[in-house]
């Protein structure tokens, strides 16, 4: 049996409360502008009071901010206050691993589960969906140790438990890979989705318009590499052998530092990265630390298994090789010096294929299962004492009933890639994912499913003016306008308006009904709205006075060419073309905008006074206050540099006192004499070795008066 992974597990609770910080920070500076009195959506609509008692509200909505009344809150203020709440639980999970527990994880989810009850469309993302689904699984991974503040014991079903992030992974990428094929997109199935991809994404980088600029045979090669990770390597994640593990391990983590290079995703990417670490191994991570316990001396000849794992490994490899060759026609053109590549199967064929292994990966991952299940079960037997066994195995068969339950449940949405399969699924398994559903306990992915903007970027641009006549764009922090501006670089914060917006120029405005609610806001010249566009009043054209008239136009923009630019004046990053109108012009009190507000229901209502005496209220507004100044951004950026300053002075306190830490004997070089390197400081430490073994009390004693020096020299030494 493989040594449990402690170090994944802690790692991965890690990285998810920095998910958590991320997704809870970004939205706290949004909630004014998106749900506030005077938002966009205010969140106040979507909790109407029915005559029910507070049970039967959370049961059909499951939201804490039924409670906000109690303590004197309206909804945005309860909205703020469990998005601290969230911030202060993720940053302490962050900073401190005896926070990270059970707990508090379910804590967490509990607050970005409220949220997303009331988020409505801005809400609406799957790595929302993704960061509550690993959120739940964080509460059944996490250690119990809060009342045991000292706990840190690796319990025998952790490895269970600890599986299922693996699956969730595994679901997530084979289901964006397969989606590009099972959607028709013309793009994706030539080869060519990268092509448009990077000038086409919500909110580039300044990497992305470099990335455009690479030659086509690269970009269709590159597609081809997506294909691969996403939908071969996937299934080493349940390879016997833990190098293909770790290939498939460097793999995803190679893709999504590349995204994370060219576009701005928020936390997703930061996320996945997070599931990832599923597919290490206590030893690996001990040689990140430089702490691997497994000597490296090889033995001649090799064992058996030692033998056959190489080979099945290499035939992995090779396999995966000519997969990729015979699917995706690589070919090398010595001539034209580049690598050629198209997709050598039919759509018929892959819903085919698809159709025939869907069940059979199913059936895979229960075998995985069952042998993480068996593993821990050999664990529980070799617990010592008769009642800590017993106790261990009563905490197994729970957990593994729990994981199995979780496993058939996400069942339901891993199968929606073939929806004849999804029917073969005992009726059972539907009932219990309808009774879960609406807690977004496991959900369906799919991520790039179809290109857009592939005749030019579709991009919305607002105009005010006080008279009609002359007209002022209004441009965005983050999303394209200017023409000579560069792509910004804004992850893992998300601004929700402007991704919104770009959702807002692929169909009419009537299919984004709030887009009518932000022309109104803006016409009120209310600054919480502004906010979202300019954090900085003063880059916004109609600070002193709010127009009188808004009107919205269509553009088509695209990256410009590595030669364009002319000698004088900044270089574009774009070139753009008006297409038609996007929004009329509209005015306060115009009859086509208040025909527009009262067909989506957006009319205002008096909202009811805050109370201007309470405690919680005035500290929220104050904290509010604080916060106005500062961009999302710059607040998430602060909190991780506090976090990486706390961290590293901490690592410093631990180092020993007096000197520089004791340095490692290195052993001879293979092939070189014994004494080369120091004999005679071998010899001196073996001395030392003995005299302390022959002076053990005294040696204790002196550790115990100098603070713990000489217990990390003594660590030290058994590492020898």
């Amino acid at each position: 049996m493989g040594e449990p992974p402690r170090r994944p597990r802690s790692l991965f609770l890690a990285g998810l409360a920095a998910a958590y910080l991320a997704a809870f920070a970004s939205l706290y500076v949004q909630i004014p502008g998106l749900y506030g009195r005077d938002g966009i959506l205010p969140a106040r609509k979507v909790l109407r009071l029915s005559g029910k008692g507070l049970w039967e509200q959370l049961r059909d909505f499951p939201t804490l901010l039924w409670l906000s009344p109690r303590l004197g809150l309206d909804t945005e203020l309860g909205m703020e206050l469990l998005c601290l709440l969230g911030v202060l639980a993720s940053f302490g999970a962050l900073l401190f691993e005896p926070l990270r527990d059970s707990l508090l994880f379910a804590l967490l989810r509990v607050l970005y589960l409220s949220l997303y009850q009331v988020g409505q469309v801005f809400l609406y993302f799957q790595w929302d969906s993704l960061l509550l689904e690993a959120g739940f699984l964080a509460v059944l991974v996490a250690p119990l140790r809060l009342l045991k503040w000292r706990s840190t014991a690796w319990r025998a079903h952790d490895g269970v438990t600890f599986w299922l992030v693996r699956w969730l992974l595994f679901r997530l990428m084979f289901a964006s890979g397969v989606v590009k094929l099972t959607s028709r997109c013309p793009t994706w199935w030539g080869l060519t989705a990268l092509t448009y991809h990077y000038e086409t994404q919500c909110i580039p980088t300044p990497g992305a318009w470099f990335a455009h600029q690479l030659p086509v045979w690269f970009q269709k090669f590159s597609v081809v590499a997506t294909y691969v990770i996403e939908i071969a390597v996937p299934l080493l994640f349940f390879a016997p052998i833990r190098r293909l593990r770790l290939f498939a391990f460097y793999s995803q983590v190679l893709l999504q530092v590349l995204i994370i290079l060219t576009g701005n995703y928020n936390f997703f990417n930061m996320l996945t990265i997070v599931l990832a670490f599923s597919l290490l191994d206590e030893e690996h991570m001990g040689r990140w630390l430089g702490r691997s316990k497994r000597k490296q001396a090889s033995t001649w000849p090799p064992s058996l298994w030692a033998v056959l794992s190489t080979l099945l490994e290499l035939s992995a490899y090779g396999l995966l090789l000519y997969w990729s060759i015979q699917c995706f026609g690589l070919e090398i053109s010595w001539e034209k010096r580049l690598l050629d590549s198209k997709v050598a199967f039919t759509y018929h064929e892959f819903t085919t294929w698809l159709r025939a292994v869907t069940l059979p990966l199913v059936g895979l991952g229960f075998l995985s299962l069952s042998w993480e299940i068996l593993s821990a079960m050999y664990r529980c037997a070799c617990v010592r004492g008769c009642f800590w066994k017993l106790w261990a195995a009563l905490q197994w068969a729970v957990f593994a009933t729990a994981t199995m339950g979780m496993f058939a449940i996400s069942l339901v949405p891993f199968t929606y890639i073939d929806y004849e399969s999804n029917g073969k699924l005992w009726p059972g398994i539907h009932q219990m994912f309808n009774a879960v559903e609406r807690f977004q306990v496991v959900n369906s992915y799919g991520l790039f499913r179809r290109m857009t903007g592939v005749g030019g970027r579709p991009e919305v641009v607002l105009e005010g003016s006080y008279d009609k006549q002359t007209w002022t764009e209004i441009e965005f922090m983050y999303k394209p306008g200017n023409v000579s501006t560069a792509p910004p670089v804004v992850a893992p914060h998300q601004p929700r308006l402007d991704w919104q917006m770009w959702f807002a120029a692929l169909a009419h405005h009537s299919s984004s009904p709030w887009f009518t609610s932000f022309v109104y806001r803006l016409l009120q010249g209310k600054k919480d709205v502004i906010r979202l566009v300019q954090v900085d009043e003063s880059r916004y054209p109609f600070s002193a006075q709010p127009p009188i008239y808004i009107r919205a136009q269509l553009y088509k923009y695209w990256f410009t060419g590595s030669a364009e630019g002319s000698g004088e004046g900044p270089v574009p990053w774009w070139r753009r073309q008006h297409v038609q109108e996007f929004f009329p012009a509209v005015s306060l009190g115009d009859p086509t905008l208040e025909s527009l507000l009262s067909q989506h229901g957006l009319k205002d209502k008096t909202p009811l006074k805050r109370s201007a005496d309470a405690f919680l209220p005035w500290l929220l507004q104050s904290l509010r206050q604080l916060s106005r100044p500062f961009s999302g951004p710059a607040v998430l950026w602060s909190l991780y540099l506090v976090a990486a300053t706390v961290s590293l002075l901490r690592a410093l306190g631990r180092r020993p006192r007096g000197g520089a830490p004791p340095a490692r004997h290195k052993g001879p070089r293979r092939g070189e004499p014994a004494e080369r390197g120091g004999g005679e400081k071998n010899g001196q430490v073996r001395r030392k070795e003995a005299k302390e073994a022959e002076e053990k009390g005294e040696g204790r004693a002196r550790g115990a008066a100098a603070d713990g020096h000489s217990d990390g020299l003594r660590g030290t030494k058994k590492k020898k």
